[in-house]
């Protein structure tokens, strides 16, 4: 297999040379991943300036753009074919519920996906690192129970989350949907120095629901969840309530 490896934390960043080696029993592995961290900057392209490619090292390139310009410039211009498959991560802080819509490694995966190649998103949930490399050996486990499969489901990515224990201390995995979370005070006001007013988003607190079957309640209870993802976000079952509203231009 071919696999291409990418995230949202930089090429430089521990987590994704965790993945790295745990898809070395997948294939042959190439990485492209931004040059800096592109945390949150969800499905975004690079359309109004060029982007630019260095190999640092033999099958390692660098890009200045985000991670689903890595995925795109991986696919169609850097990798010798088109890769099996895509892994993403692992990205230095969880990616659960509505995480999904603004993560850089889940919009990865899921650029992957559009283009028809099986894709994987891996985050570790714990706010420092200390735990993570000891996942290498885990995900070099399950990542072939996901990918190496003749019924990979079309059009959905998986959305791993990893506990913030060590690996030894995992349960075991868990096939979970997207959980529910709440943000307050995050966004902070202030004054610069010449007295202009000014707007940082990010901190503030979050609170989760822990209801049983999400991928938080999973990853609170020491496991490793996984949760399939779908390209489809329409709301199927409520197709005939809206057309009942007679809407009319």
């Amino acid at each position: 297999m071919l696999i291409l490896c990418t995230n949202d934390d930089g090429y430089m960043a521990p987590g994704l040379g965790v993945l790295v080696e745990a898809a070395q029993g997948l294939g042959e592995v190439h990485v492209v991943a931004p040059d800096r961290e592109q945390s949150a900057t969800s499905h975004s392209l690079t359309m109004h300036v060029p982007l630019r490619a260095r190999n640092v090292r033999d099958g390692w390139h660098s890009v200045t753009g985000t991670p689903t310009d890595c995925v795109m410039l991986g696919t169609q211009a850097i990798l010798p074919r088109r890769p099996d498959v895509v892994l993403s991560g692992v990205n230095h802080g969880m990616n659960m519920g509505e995480d999904v819509l603004y993560s850089g490694t889940v919009s990865a995966a899921m650029e992957a996906t559009i283009f028809g190649i099986p894709a994987v998103a891996v985050s570790y949930a714990g706010r420092d690192d200390v735990h993570m490399a000891s996942y290498a050996g885990l995900l070099a486990r399950l990542l072939p129970q996901l990918v190496q499969r003749n019924d990979y489901p079309p059009e959905t990515l998986l959305n791993i989350n990893l506990p913030a224990i060590p690996a030894s201390e995992v349960k075991g995995v868990r096939v979970t949907r997207l959980g529910r979370r709440v943000f307050t005070d995050s966004l902070t006001q202030g004054k610069d120095p010449s007295g202009k007013p000014y707007y940082w988003i990010g901190g503030g607190n979050i609170e989760w629901g822990l209801d049983e079957g999400t991928d938080y309640h999973a990853v609170a209870e020491g496991y490793v969840s996984v949760t399939p993802l779908h390209l489809d976000l329409t709301n199927h079952a409520l197709l005939r309530d809206v057309a009942s509203w007679e809407l009319s231009a």
